[in-house]
């Protein structure tokens, strides 16, 4: 069901979800149609602006193509 209030960002693996699950519950949960996909869920009226922009940057990062992702890195 579609939120204004809430989005979902891909992260690297399912230990960094957890982490991310453990650090922060009132920012990041999920659901079960996530389980097993490496993905959280981000309360957007919770987290902090530069929180998530890490959050976005780290999604993006974990789907772009290497050169593309260097090449951004490297300024």
């Amino acid at each position: 069901m579609p939120r204004d209030d809430v989005i979902a960002v891909r992260v690297i693996d399912q230990a960094d979800k957890a982490a991310l699950l453990a650090a922060d519950p009132s920012v990041f949960f999920t659901e079960p149609h996530y389980n097993g996909f490496p993905a959280v869920l981000v309360r957007l009226p919770q987290v902090p602006l530069a929180q998530l922009e890490e959050q976005i940057v780290d999604a993006w990062r974990c789907q772009a193509p290497r050169a593309l992702a260097e090449a951004w890195e490297a300024g």
